[in-house]
Order: structure tokens, then sequence, then C-alpha cells
């Protein structure tokens, strides 16, 4: 039996991906919960296996050389976990550079511009004093825009985003879109985005992955005492 690999998670979206490869590719894992509002995520041990203070990571004790290998960064840990098991990182030369190019759209693009459009709509507002930045706002808001945009062109093609098969792009992707309501986003006008976030959000290993510690999820809207932790200078 596979040693069971340590997931330190929170459930976010990018924790999410993680649970759901996991939960995906069948693969056992023993949970470690990294409380990103109280502060887990800057403890010493922690910061030995994630040195950015930011979770998911992972401990493999059966790494590729039959040692332990920690990894940080929610793709990196996609494609290690694609590799170790030969699951949905395509098949071919050409779907895997077509998983690879939108695994990198997701970590470099919508990622980032979702998180800022949840932290300038909903977060940003809500802190003392409240900062409310029309300006800011509206940059985040229409960016993720454009990329659902991109997205949905691109699924008017494919049944999942990097073809006809579902992969690890599709897992980095589907926790932040999601969450497209509290980005302000509409669905009207992007069919075939709608019709693969439904598609996607109906997989079983999607369902499990998602509900993992789902009532640790908190708003941090109304948690104030999150906001110097998450949202402040730190070393």
């Amino acid at each position: 039996m596979t040693t069971p690999i340590d997931l330190y998670y929170w459930p976010t979206p990018n924790g999410w991906k993680i649970s759901i490869a996991l939960e995906e590719m069948d693969l056992p894992y023993k949970l470690h919960l990294i409380n990103i509002g109280a502060g887990d995520q800057f403890a010493p041990d922690f910061l030995k296996i994630a040195p950015n203070n930011r979770m998911p990571a992972i401990v493999d004790p059966d790494g590729p050389d039959g040692a332990p290998i920690s990894i940080f960064e929610s793709g990196a840990i996609l494609q290690y976990l694609a590799q170790k098991t030969g699951q949905f990182g395509g098949e071919t030369p050409r779907e895997k550079i077509a998983v690879t190019e939108w695994l990198m759209w997701q970590m470099g693009g919508l990622g980032p511009m979702a998180g800022q459009a949840h932290h300038f709509l909903k977060y940003a507002p809500a802190m003392e004093p409240p900062n409310d930045l029309p300006y800011a706002k509206d940059r985040y808001r229409n960016e993720t825009a454009r990329l659902y945009g991109v997205l949905d062109r691109r699924l008017a093609e494919n049944e999942y985003v990097a073809g006809d098969f579902y992969s690890i792009a599709d897992m980095s992707i589907w926790g932040w879109a999601s969450l497209w309501e509290g980005q302000q986003q509409t669905l009207e006008d992007k069919p075939h985005f709608a019709r693969w976030l439904d598609q996607v959000s109906a997989r079983k290993g999607v369902i499990k992955g998602r509900a993992l510690a789902a009532e640790k999820r908190s708003n941090l809207q109304s948690d104030k005492k999150s906001h110097d932790l998450l949202f402040k200078k730190k070393p």
C-alpha cells in the first residue's frame, strides 16, 4: 500500500487544487490543517516545508528517489502528482504541452487576478480603516472578466481546458472559477464556461476535495483578527 502523503492545507481555492487532485488520483493522504487566519503558515516547522509561508504544501514519503520530498506551490504539486501517478497530465507530447500552458495560465493569470478581485471587492472595504478603492475594484474585476472570456472561448472548442480530456489544468482553474459570484462576474455571456463549471463540479473527486474541512472555512470579511495576519506586511 502507498504510504500516505502529508497534505498541509486550508479550505481555499489553492488548497482545493491539491485535495481534489489527491481524491481524483485515489492517493492516500494525511491532513494537516494550516489555519491561515491564525498564522499557522508562519510556524517554523511549516516554513521548512513551504518557505514562502503559503499553503498548500505536501510531503511525499515515497519521493522520486525513494526518499521523502517536500513540495510547495500548488502548480508544482499538481505537476509532481501527475508525474508520480501518470494521471491527468496528458498522454501525448502535445497534450502535455497544453496542460502546462493552461496550468501556467491559471498560476500566472487567473489565480492572482481573481485573488486581487476578492481582496479589493470584499476584504479591503471591511478592513479597519476601510479601503474602498474604486480603481482597484474595477481593475481586478475587469481583468478577471477578460480571463473568463479567454476561458469561455477555449471551452467553446474543447470539452476541457487542455483538450477533450480532464487534467490538472482543470483542477487548478476550478476552485477560483467556482467563486465567480464573489468576483462580481456573470455567466450569462459565457455559456461554455458555465457548462464546464457544472461538469467539473459534478465529479466525485471534486466534490470530496472541495468538502475537505469545509466547516473550517470562515468569512474573512467579518474575521477582523485575521486581517493583520493576512493583509499586512510580514517578514
